[in-house]
């Protein structure tokens, strides 16, 4: 029976159904076997992310779908299938008793590596548990609730469930023509489910239930008393459930959207409601072979937990828009898109952590986006539609060629290398003859630090055009262009005198941020007293007046380095490995003082000595800012560079600090400023992790084209013992372990290819 009723602009369709929820048990009972964290009650009103490679859904761990975001403001939450989003979440509410409750103040939040759950203790008798993954490959979610009558007494509930549709373009979506339109929604009766569509466009997504709703209603007031926003719509589904003592009854929801035709979406939804456990199992599994890629066994348990888990963050990061391509997005949830610099980083981390695939595709993404540029200059950032916000700085450039050459070594894939070797050679050129306009060597404008006037010869890009000549010598000999190695490897050590020589400022047992005029410098100290003032840094204030009032006599067009900011960047010599050992050692002393418990200052003058206390929550401005940041990049760097030069004491103390943001405020995650500010979990923080444990640590440097691997590990005086297994190199599997044994250490290397290990006894005495 059908009963149609008006009340102005409510519609209302009631169905008779002869199918109630199911008995089915709870989807998280799939995950018993697999590790799970919970958050902490004070962050409950903080985002989470369920993960997928083509949707993916942020929320609040409460249960709740706030406005989240900057990027387009308010709206980088909810449900997203790239390049358009879905939706801005939905509410779901139980009436008992003529009363109803909303299920938007979780008591509880579990992250599983795949998946998340929440538990609502809010309605009386009953416990409700809500559980969400998104399969691999698919457009679409699963959301199951699960509802426990805690009483030995049955009970007569309603479930509502209210979908909230906001089809529209991701960031600079104009600039290819995607234009947003109101949202149509209309009752899908043969899936009894709810279908919205963009007027404008051929964008679809299609939300309902395993089970038939006894009532569904399209605009209609929420009893969580959400208010639809923008061009969204708003539809209500319905169901009458009987529960008996202590039993557990199941609503399972399916979100399914498409941007490019309604079929497909309805196919994603019938496939995600015939095949749930079998996807759900298949994604349990394929995350298994990722935690078993370069597992880390030490003593200390919470750096292996935050070393595996940092590999499943990585994981969540992939985003695929077929259209376009599939590779690391950079951070969550206003970075979910493309960036060169990111991956440079990242993928150094996920070739060491076997995950070679995803690396070429990133790298294929990375290098087909850069190919509008039209001469090797690879792009910083871009959207999921194509479009190209940055068209590169300057330290991407090289940083890619050393990541062709570190890939190549893990693999020995000359295939690999001749492909991308015509782009580095095509960027190396661009790099000198566009960007090096006194012909010094050191290319202008900016590296990884994007402040304002701070665009001349960068520190962070001089070294990083060092390495990349390096290695672009290296590729050479491989190649066979023996005069070009012969070119590029000049080259390469001239720059690396020339850093040492001229971005050394002796006064300061520091690298300068950058080398300019006193008449450029003066302009930033300006900027950068204001600055530390404003943060309440005398003793940064009173260093930066000193350096005013000398740089007052110094000739104003005369170039030199300068130490203004103290930028996480002057510690870039010592993570290439190209600053003599004696400035070394002083600048990274130097270098030490620029921290705080989680880690190392994005900007030194932000840092004072109440940074030593510093346990609590990151005080960001309300407008997004990385003032006063802490982040994870710096401080991996960090410990990459005291590695470099024989302390690895010093390297792992900077990652305990870093480990001590990992479920500060996501469980299962490190966020991007430390420990609960900007990005809810980022890419390059396996970098910061993968390459100074299993590179430096265990000190696997491999040339895989060679068949060699070379070993020169250096632990920590704390570790007792370690092992890592499955390291995969070219086709090659490597594990090795070491333990203390009397007098000494023993190590144990075993491959599955008879391959050359030339192995490097530490300094210590090792039998």
């Amino acid at each position: 029976m059908k009963v149609f009723k008006c009340f102005g602009l409510l519609l209302l369709t009631v169905i008779m159904s002869c199918n109630g929820p199911e008995k089915e048990q709870p989807l998280s009972g799939l995950l018993n076997d697999l590790q799970k964290l919970q958050g902490k009650e004070a962050y409950l009103n903080s985002p989470f992310l369920t993960a997928g490679d083509r949707v993916y859904m942020v929320g609040h761990q409460d249960g709740t779908f706030p406005d989240l975001g900057w990027h387009v403001e308010g709206e980088m939450g909810g449900i997203w299938n790239h390049p358009i989003k879905l939706m801005d979440g939905f509410t779901a509410a139980i009436g008992l008793a003529d009363q109803f409750y909303c299920l938007d103040k979780a008591d509880a939040f579990f992250n599983y590596p795949i998946a998340n759950k929440h538990i609502f203790n809010n309605v009386p008798g009953l416990e409700v548990q809500r559980f969400q993954f998104v399969p691999d490959g698919e457009e679409g979610l699963v959301v199951d609730f699960a509802i426990k009558n805690m009483h030995n007494s049955p009970k007569t509930i309603q479930f509502e469930f209210t979908g909230h549709t906001d089809l529209m373009p991701v960031w600079l979506g104009e600039q290819v023509n995607m234009i947003d339109y109101a949202d149509n929604l209309e009752f899908d009766e043969k899936r009894k489910a709810w279908r919205g569509k963009d007027a404008g466009n051929n964008w679809f997504v299609l939300f309902g239930a395993t089970q038939l709703p006894e009532k569904y209603a399209i605009d209609s007031s929420s009893h969580c008393n959400y208010q639809p926003k923008g061009k969204g719509k708003t539809g209500q589904l319905v169901y009458d459930m009987d529960i008996g003592p202590e039993e557990i009854k199941t609503l399972r929801f399916i979100v399914a959207g498409s941007y490019t035709t309604q079929k497909h979406a309805e196919d994603t939804y019938d496939r995600l409601l015939s095949e749930t456990e079998h996807l759900l199992q298949d994604k349990k599994q394929r995350y298994n072979r990722i935690s078993s890629k370069t597992k880390l066994s030490i003593e200390d348990k919470e750096l292996e937990q935050a070393f595996e888990w940092v590999k499943y963050n990585t994981e969540w990061l992939v985003r695929e828009v077929p259209e376009i391509g599939r590779g690391l997005g950079a951070g969550m949830p206003d970075y979910p898109w493309w960036f060169g610099v990111d991956n440079e980083y990242t993928l150094k981390g996920a070739i060491v952590t076997g995950r070679k695939k995803l690396v070429y595709e990133t790298v294929e993404l990375i290098h087909k986006l850069s190919e509008v540029n039209g001469n090797g200059r690879i792009v910083h950032e871009v959207s999921t539609n194509g479009v190209v916000f940055n068209p590169g700085n300057i330290n991407e450039t090289p940083q890619f060629a050393s990541l062709i050459w570190w890939v190549f070594q893990w693999t020995g894939d000359k295939a690999f290398l001749s492909k991308y070797y015509p782009t580095v050679k095509r960027g190396l050129q661009w790099l000198m003859e566009e960007n090096d306009g006194d012909g010094n060597l050191f290319p202008d404008g900016y590296g990884m630090m994007e402040i304002h006037g701070l665009e001349s010869e960068m520190i962070d890009v001089a070294v990083y055009t060092q390495k990349a000549f390096a290695d672009a010598a290296q590729m050479a000999r491989i190649m066979g262009e023996s005069a070009e190695e012969v070119r590029y490897q000049q080259i390469a050590d001239e720059l690396k005198t020339k850093i040492n020589e001229e971005f050394w400022v002796e006064e300061f047992n520091s690298y300068a941020d950058f080398i300019g005029t006193a008449a450029e410098a003066l302009e930033l100290i300006d900027a950068a007293i204001i600055r530390a003032d404003t943060l309440n840094k005398p003793w940064a204030v009173k260093e930066l007046r000193h350096t005013k009032s000398r740089l007052l006599k110094y000739p104003k067009n005369e170039k030199q380095g300068f130490v203004i900011f103290h930028n996480w960047v002057v510690n870039t010599p010592m993570e290439m490995g190209i600053a003599d050992s004696d400035k070394a050692i002083r600048a990274l002393d130097k270098g030490s003082k620029f921290v705080n418990p989680f880690g190392v200052f994005v900007t030194g003058i932000d840092r004072d000595e109440s940074s030593d206390l510093e346990e609590g929550s990151f005080s960001g401005s309300k407008v997004f800012s990385y003032t006063g940041a802490v982040m994870t990049l710096p401080t991996g760097v960090q410990a990459i560079a005291e590695n470099n030069y024989g302390r690895p004491d010093m390297a792992l103390d900077y990652l305990n600090r870093m480990t001590r943001s990992f479920g500060f405020a996501l469980p299962g995650s490190i966020y991007e400023v430390s420990p609960d500010y900007g990005m809810m979990t980022q890419a390059w923080n396996l970098y910061a992790y993968a390459v100074p444990i299993v590179t430096q640590f265990f000190g696997i440097q491999p040339n895989a084209h060679q068949n060699i691997i070379q070993v020169s590990p250096q632990f920590p005086s704390s570790w007792n013992e370690a092992k890592l297994e499955h390291v995969i190199i070219g086709d090659n599997i490597f594990d090795i372990s070491y333990s203390l044994v009397e007098n000494g250490m023993q190590f144990e290397i075993t491959q599955t290819k008879n391959w050359t290990i030339n192995f490097k006894i530490p300094k210590n005495n090792i039998k």
